[in-house]
C-alpha cells in the first residue's frame, strides 16, 4: 500500500511541477514545451538535446520523473525520521521546496550538461514557489492525510 501511495504521489507531484514549468516557460518564452523537455534533457545528452528528434523530448520527460520520484521518496523518507515533518506541515513544505532548489540549482545542475542560466532573485523566488506549491505542500497533504488514516 505504501509503494503505491509513493508512486501515485511521485506521478502526481512530477505531473504539476512539469505542468507549472510549461505554463511559466510558455508566459516567458513564449514557446511550446519541448523547448523545458530538451533543456531537461541537456542535463546528460548536453547540447545535442536542442537539436536531437523527439527522443531527447522522452528522454527530459524521463528525467523530470525520476527528480520527482527522488524528491517524493526522499520526503516519505524524512517523513518517518524527522517529526517536524509531521507536526508542521506548511513550515516543512517551504523548508523542503527551498531544499529542492538549493540541491537542483547547486548540486544536480553543476552536476549535468545543461547549459548555464544566469541567476536571477525572482526567477529563484519563482522556482522556490512553483516546488512549494507543486510538490513539497501536496506532499505534506498526502502524508499527513495517510498518517491519520493508518492510525
Amino acid at each position: 500500500m505504501k509503494t503505491k501511495i509513493i508512486l501515485l504521489a511521485g506521478l502526481l507531484v512530477g505531473t504539476l511541477d512539469i505542468l507549472a514549468a510549461f505554463i511559466d516557460f510558455y508566459i516567458v518564452i513564449g514557446n511550446d514545451p519541448t523547448g523545458v523537455l530538451r533543456y531537461i534533457a541537456s542535463g546528460v545528452f548536453g547540447s545535442a538535446a536542442f537539436t536531437g528528434g523527439s527522443v531527447m523530448i522522452v528522454w527530459g520527460l524521463f528525467f523530470h520523473y525520476v527528480l520527482a520520484y527522488s524528491f517524493t521518496i526522499l520526503f516519505f523518507w524524512l517523513h518517518k525520521k524527522v517529526t517536524l515533518v509531521s507536526t508542521y506541515p506548511i513550515t516543512t513544505a517551504v523548508i523542503y521546496g527551498v531544499f529542492m532548489w538549493i540541491i537542483t540549482v547547486l548540486v544536480i545542475v553543476p552536476m549535468s550538461e545543461t547549459p548555464p542560466i544566469p541567476f536571477n532573485f525572482w526567477t529563484a523566488i519563482k522556482a522556490v514557489l512553483i516546488l512549494i506549491f507543486m510538490i513539497s505542500l501536496p506532499l505534506t497533504f498526502i502524508v499527513k492525510k495517510k498518517t491519520y488514516e493508518i492510525h
